[in-house]
C-alpha cells in the first residue's frame, strides 16, 4: 500500500511539473499573441495597403503549409 501512495505521489509531482511547463508556454504564447497585434496595428498605420493585404499574404502561407 505505501508503495501505491508513493507512486502516486510521484506521478503527482511529476504531472504538476509538467502543468507548469505547459502555463509557462501558455503565457509566452499570449504575450506573443498581444506584441503581434500591436505590431500589425503599428504597421497598419505606417502602411496602410497592408490592412488589405496582409489577408492575403496570410492566405498564401497557410495554402502552401
Amino acid at each position: 500500500m505505501k508503495e501505491k501512495n508513493n507512486l502516486l505521489e510521484k506521478e503527482l509531482i511529476t504531472l504538476t511539473e509538467k502543468i507548469e511547463t505547459i502555463n509557462t508556454a501558455l503565457k509566452e504564447l499570449d504575450d506573443l499573441k498581444y506584441e503581434i497585434k500591436g505590431l500589425k496595428l503599428f504597421i497598419g498605420r505606417t502602411h496602410p495597403e497592408f490592412k488589405s493585404k496582409f489577408p492575403e499574404i496570410m492566405k498564401k502561407i497557410f495554402k502552401r503549409s
